[in-house]
C-alpha cells in the first residue's frame, strides 16, 4: 500500500487517513488490527479463568479494538464509501464499544451500544437480499444473550425502557443512511424485487441487462419511427436471450456443486422467471408495434386488404399465446393477483382478434358471422373494460365505437346483399318457367303449372337441332372397272397322271419319283 513506517534504522508510525487513502484496500489495514486486539482480547479472556490479573490485559486490548474500529469508521464517512459499508462500520463500532463496557461492567451503556448495533443489523437484513440478509440476522441473534445480561443487571424496568427510547431516537438518524443505502441498491441492481420478493442479481451479465431494462422505454420514446423501435425491441430480445442463457449456466453449476444451498437455486429458478417475464412481455410490445405499422400503411392506402386482416389476427394470436406462456411461468401458478390480471389482458386482446377476424370475414360477404363475432368483441370488452390499465382502456374505448359503426355497415351490406339476391331470383325463375321441364332437369323451381291441365313437359314437335353426322362410303367406281379374265391362264388336268392317294404320298417324300 506503500504506507512505510519510518525507515530502516527509525520507526515512525504513519496511519491510515483519508488523505492518503488511494487504495480502498487501505481500510483492511484498521479493520485487521481490530479483528487483531479482539482475538487476543478473546484469547485472554480464557486465560484469565486461571491467571485473574490478565483481566487487565483483556480490557487494554479491547480498549485497543474499539479505537481501532473508530479509525475505521472514520475513513468510511468518506464519499468513497456506500451506505451499506458506513452502516456495518457504525455497527462495527457499536460493538466493540458495547463488549468493552460489558467488560468493564457498565450495564447502561454497554446495552446502549449494543441495541444500536441490533438495530443497525435488523435493518440491514431487512433492506439486502435473503442471501446477504442471513449474516446480518446471525448477528442479530447473537447480540441477544448480552443484552438479556445487561438488562438483568441493570435490574430497574424503567431505566430499561428509557433505553429503549433512546434507541427508537436513534433510529431517525439511520433512516437516512439506509435510504441511501436503498438507493445504492437499486442503482446498481444487485439485487431485484418482483411480486413482492427479492433475490439478489450476482451475474454481470444479467445485471447489465436489467439496467438496460430499466431505461429501455425512455429509449423508445426517443426513436422517431416504427421500425426504429422495432429494431431496437428486436436486440433488446437478444440481449434478454443472453442474460436467459447465463442464468441457465449459473443454475446449472449451482447443481453441480456439493452442497449447495437450496435458497441460491431457487433465487436463480425465481430470477429466471423474472427474465422470462420481461421477454415475454417485450414481445407483446413488438407484436403491437408489428399490428400498429401494418395499420397505418394499409390506412394511408384508404382501405384494408384480406390478407394484411390474416396477418392481423395472426399477430393478436401470437400476443394471446404469449399471455397463456406468462400464466404458466414457474413460481406464479398461485400468484392469484396475477393470474386475475393476465386473464383481463387476454379478454381485452382477445376482443381485437374478434373484430378483425370479423373484418376478414366482411370481404368473404359473410355476414352473418361477421355480426357474430362484432358481438363477441363487445363481450370482451365488458367484461375487461374496467380493470385494465389507462392506454389500453383508451384503446378499448376507441374500439367500441369502431365496432358499432362497422355493425350498421355490416347490416345495410346484408340488406342490399340480400334485396339483389331477390331480385335476381325473380329473374331466374321467370326464365325458369319459360322453359319446358325438360330444359331445366338440373335446376329446382316449384312450377305449379307442371300439375295444371296444360303443363309445360316437353315442346312438340322438338326443334331441330344440329347433330355430328357419320360419314357414309359408296364405292362408286366399281362399276366402271374392267375386270381381267384368269380361264385362259389356268393348266389342263390330266386324267393319266392321276394316281390317288398313293402317288400324293409317293410325291410328298420323294418316293417313285422320276430320276
Amino acid at each position: 500500500m506503500h504506507l512505510q513506517q519510518g525507515d530502516r534504522r527509525n520507526f515512525r508510525k504513519k496511519n491510515v487517513t483519508e488523505t492518503n487513502l488511494t487504495d480502498e484496500r487501505a481500510v483492511y489495514i484498521p479493520l485487521m488490527l481490530a479483528e487483531r486486539a479482539w482475538s487476543y482480547a478473546m484469547q485472554l479472556r480464557v486465560e484469565a479463568n486461571t491467571e485473574p490479573r490478565k483481566k487487565f490485559h483483556l480490557v487494554s486490548r479491547l480498549r485497543k479494538a474499539a479505537s481501532y474500529a473508530i479509525q475505521l469508521q472514520k475513513l468510511c464517512e468518506s464519499e468513497k464509501f456506500d451506505a451499506r459499508t458506513q452502516l456495518e462500520t457504525q455497527a462495527y463500532v457499536a460493538w466493540c464499544e458495547g463488549m468493552l463496557q460489558f467488560e468493564l461492567q457498565e450495564w447502561k451503556p454497554a446495552i446502549e451500544n449494543l441495541k444500536k448495533a441490533q438495530m443497525i443489523y435488523e435493518k440491514l437484513a431487512t433492506a439486502l437480499n435473503e442471501e446477504d440478509a442471513i449474516l446480518y440476522r446471525n448477528r442479530y441473534e447473537e447480540l441477544e444473550p448480552s443484552l438479556r445480561f445487561c438488562a438483568y443487571n441493570i435490574g430497574n424496568e424503567t431505566d430499561v425502557n428509557q433505553l429503549l427510547h433512546l434507541r427508537n431516537q436513534a433510529q431517525g438518524d439511520l433512516l437516512v443512511t439506509l435510504d441511501t443505502l436503498m438507493a445504492q441498491t437499486r442503482d446498481s441492481l444487485s439485487e431485484v424485487t418482483w411480486r413482492n420478493r427479492t433475490v439478489p442479481v450476482k451475474n454481470a451479465r444479467v445485471r447489465t441487462f436489467l439496467l438496460a431494462n430499466r431505461d429501455f422505454n425512455s429509449l423508445l420514446d426517443k426513436c422517431t419511427t416504427l421500425a426504429e423501435k422495432s429494431d431496437s425491441l428486436e436486440q433488446h430480445l437478444m440481449d434478454c436471450k443472453d442474460a436467459m442463457l447465463a442464468i441457465r449456466d449459473d443454475i446449472k453449476t449451482e447443481q453441480k456443486m456439493d452442497g449447495s444451498s437450496t435458497s441460491s437455486a431457487s433465487s436463480l429458478q425465481y430470477l429466471h422467471t423474472y427474465l422470462s417475464f420481461i421477454r415475454l412481455e417485450r414481445s407483446i410490445q413488438r407484436n403491437l408495434l408489428l399490428i400498429e405499422s401494418a395499420l397505418e400503411n394499409d390506412g394511408k392506402q384508404g382501405s384494408i386488404g384480406s390478407k394484411k386482416l390474416q396477418d392481423v389476427t395472426r399477430l393478436y394470436e401470437i400476443l394471446i399465446q404469449n399471455i397463456l406462456e406468462e400464466q404458466q411461468l414457474p413460481g406464479l401458478e398461485d400468484d392469484s393477483d396475477f393470474q386475475e390480471k393476465l386473464i383481463i389482458k387476454a379478454k381485452a386482446y382477445k376482443a381485437f382478434r374478434c373484430y378483425y377476424i370479423g373484418q376478414s370475414l366482411s370481404t368473404l360477404h359473410r355476414w352473418r358471422d361477421t355480426m357474430a363475432m362484432y358481438e363477441r368483441a363487445l363481450l370482451h370488452i365488458s367484461s375487461a373494460i374496467n380493470q385494465v390499465d389507462e392506454d389500453l382502456k383508451i384503446r378499448l374505448s376507441n374500439l367500441v365505437n369502431t365496432i358499432e359503426s362497422s355493425k350498421y355497415c355490416a347490416h345495410a351490406q346484408s340488406v342490399l346483399e340480400q334485396d339483389n339476391e331477390e331480385e335476381l331470383d325473380s329473374l331466374k325463375n321467370a326464365k325458369l318457367q319459360k322453359m319446358p321441364l325438360t330444359k331445366r332437369l338440373d335446376e329446382y323451381y316449384e312450377d305449379s303449372s307442371i300439375l295444371g291441365k296444360d303443363p309445360n313437359v316437353i315442346k312438340v314437335p322438338p326443334e331441330m337441332e344440329e347433330i355430328p353426322c357419320k360419314p357414309l362410303f359408296f364405292d362408286v367406281a366399281l362399276n366402271f372397272v374392267k375386270l381381267p379374265v384368269f380361264k385362259k391362264q389356268q393348266p389342263v388336268s390330266d386324267p393319266a397322271n392321276k394316281e390317288g392317294i398313293s402317288g400324293f404320298v409317293k410325291g410328298l417324300w420323294g418316293w417313285g419319283g422320276k430320276k
